[in-house]
């Protein structure tokens, strides 16, 4: 019998590797899991071979929709705040919070892909974590196998299995492509007895089957979810649409006044600051915020805090949807309000946004100054303390920070924090949000103070998700690197009809000496006495949201 021909022995090694490498990322993908939200819910998401998107609700049933994964690859989703035993507290009272989840919902579907990128994202870390795992476990009993064996079995297997490499490898390869094409095979089997909902024809849902007594609640409040889902589509391109025509409008504007000489031409020290403030999940206005960054060529944005409602993780995709809303390259600065948590700040810091915390940072030559709120704000559970400094406590804390390390800007959420270091002089410009009303700029002792309104348009006792109760509000504020001085303000302004309006562009006031102020008064650079600080006892408000049927990580009406 002639002898086979024996491959060489690094490529021996390079097939063995590749065949390892092979399972363990097979072994990698079809066992990734992560836990993301889903809508108002946290869900534990599963990558499995069954060609299908499950959505389990437990004993209300499930939603599937084929998987638009390749080689039969599916996702288990199972939520985890359904009850398993819907007797322990009643069928009607837990479909009644499915329908109070409704704006929740309808926040998941405004923003999908948001989701969909993060779930990805999620599982794809898990796969790559699992296979490395894999291929160190291989490669540790390949090496304990090996020192078993011994050199003189070790050769007297390599020339048993050397000359019938090939025929390995191609026995391999057979197995890989049988296992994928039943896996596919079987992925493709059609489920008997299961009619798609008519409720999601001509959405991304479409084909989606529904079962158990989920398909009751999905019949009867379905179509109102696609209704309102639609609604809220069509509004926030309409006034993405509105605030780019605005912007045309003033830039022909501002073009004539600068011909004329009645305002001077744009210089390249300058910095622009797109300012927001109060977004509260309402993650329709991203796609406005991402026009107004492009149009504006703004090089900073600055978030002023209650990015979110309750700074929930199932808020993740609220931080997500307003994070792709700034282009690559163009940094946001966030001081986190009284809705939002630390869990919110390691959210933002995940995407790169510079989350102050009391220190000064340099951003685009800007030097800013800030804090994330002292206190916390839960949706029927009023406000509290949330760290262990206390809210006077932090405004000289930020006041002295100030007086040594020479701001630019100081961006607080609540307004009355940064009075001390408005007294002090010791700050130009502060920048806040918190009342849901704009004011300013105007002075404030020896700065000048500005509170920007609600970019969410969010209105009292109204939701802040669907299309807009209020009027929303950004602001474009203009710096002099060179100079070191404030330039002016501008105002861009979305109302309920879905009109835009781009104001002109509004000097920001000179500082004067305070009226009355004596040659022996306390010098600038020096921190107000403690007397300065009576007006921040307001500063624990009352939520005006004291309902007991608004419960904690669901969306509802918004207090400041």
């Amino acid at each position: 019998m002639r002898d086979r021909p024996v491959p060489p022995r690094w490529l021996r090694w390079t097939l063995a590797v590749l065949a390892a490498v092979v399972v363990c990322v097979g072994f990698g993908v079809t066992t990734a899991s992560t836990t993301l939200s889903l809508g108002p819910h946290e869900a534990d998401y599963a990558m499995d071979t069954d060609g299908l998107v499950v959505v389990d609700l437990g004993p209300l049933g499930t939603l599937e929709i084929e998987s638009p994964l390749p080689l039969g690859l599916g996702v288990d989703i199972t939520v985890k705040e359904i009850p398993a035993d819907l007797s322990a507290v009643g069928a009607s009272s837990t479909l009644d919070r499915l329908v109070g989840d409704l704006d929740s919902y309808l926040q998941f579907y405004d923003s999908p892909q948001v989701t969909i990128d993060a779930v990805t994202a999620g599982l794809l870390t898990d796969a790559a974590r699992r296979t490395l795992l894999a291929l160190v476990l291989v490669g540790l009993v390949g090496w304990g196998m090996r020192a078993l064996l011994g050199r003189p079995r070790r050769r007297q297997l390599a020339a048993a299995l050397a000359p019938r490499t090939w025929q390995i490898t191609a026995g391999v390869v057979v197995v890989a492509l049988i296992g994928t094409m039943l896996v596919s095979a079987d992925a493709g089997a059609p489920r008997s007895g299961r009619q798609a909902s008519a409720v999601f024809e001509g959405t991304a849902l479409e084909g989606a089957r529904i079962t158990g007594r989920l398909a009751g609640v999905i019949d009867t409040y379905g179509g109102q979810l696609v209704e309102l889902y639609d609604e809220n589509e069509a509004f926030y391109e309409a006034a993405r649409d509105e605030l780019g025509s605005a912007w045309n409008a003033w830039e022909i504007r501002h073009a004539v006044r600068t011909n004329l000489a009645y305002e001077p031409p744009d210089d390249d020290d300058v910095v622009s600051m797109l300012v927001v403030a109060d977004l509260h999940c309402n993650t329709g206005m991203s796609t406005v915020i991402e026009e107004a960054v492009v149009r504006s060529g703004a090089d900073v944005v600055l978030n002023a805090g209650d990015t979110t409602m309750n700074g929930t993780a199932v808020e993740k995709v609220c931080v997500d949807a307003f994070a792709s809303a700034v282009p690559a390259g163009v940094p946001m600065v966030v001081a986190d309000g009284n809705h939002d948590s630390v869990l919110t700040s390691q959210q933002e810091a995940l995407h790169g946004q510079i989350v102050l915390d009391g220190d000064v940072v340099e951003v685009a030559g800007v030097r800013i100054l800030g804090d994330r709120d002292a206190l916390e704000t839960r949706v029927g559970e009023g406000t509290q303390a949330a760290r262990e400094q206390t809210p006077e406590e932090q405004a000289v804390a930020l006041a002295s920070t100030a007086c040594e390390d020479d701001p630019d800007l100081l961006l607080v959420h609540t307004p009355v924090v940064g009075l001390p270091a408005l007294e002090s002089g010791c700050v130009p410009l502060q920048v806040s949000g918190h009342t849901h009303q704009r004011s300013g700029p105007l002075q404030v002792g020896r700065g000048i103070r500005y509170i920007s309104a609600s970019t969410a348009g969010a209105a009292s006792g109204q939701p802040t998700v669907g299309p807009l109760r209020g009027t929303a509000e950004m602001t474009l504020l203009r710096f002099d690197v060179q100079a070191r001085e404030w330039l002016d303000v501008q105002v861009i302004a979305v109302t309920p009809s879905g009109e835009a309006t781009v104001y002109d562009r509004e000097p920001m006031p000179s500082i004067v000496p305070p009226v009355g102020e004596l040659d022996d008064a306390a010098p600038s650079g020096s921190p107000p006495p403690s007397d300065d600080l009576d007006d921040l006892d307001d500063l624990d408000e009352p939520d005006e949201l004291t309902s007991p049927s608004v419960s904690p990580g669901v969306e509802g009406p918004i207090a400041p």
